[in-house]
């Protein structure tokens, strides 16, 4: 039973999630040829303020509305 785990930055709204999950289930089932059932997805949020790159903070580089739609 595949378990995976996706981090990403909190903003998603709920159907863009669920379009997520459903497109990696899709790809993982038809990939490992199993059925949908028994693939687990994982959402970790985190804020951007808890993420760096080049020492400074994503909340600080890009501002709090990066990567929104």
């Amino acid at each position: 039973m595949p378990i995976i785990s996706i981090r990403l930055a909190k903003g998603r709204n709920i159907e863009q999630k669920r379009k997520l999950v459903a497109e990696v289930t899709r790809a993982v089932s038809e990939t490992l040829d199993l059925p949908p059932e028994i693939i687990s997805i994982q959402l970790h949020e985190f804020e951007r303020e808890n993420w760096a790159t080049g020492g400074e903070l994503h909340v600080d580089r890009f501002g709090p509305g990066y990567g929104k739609p």
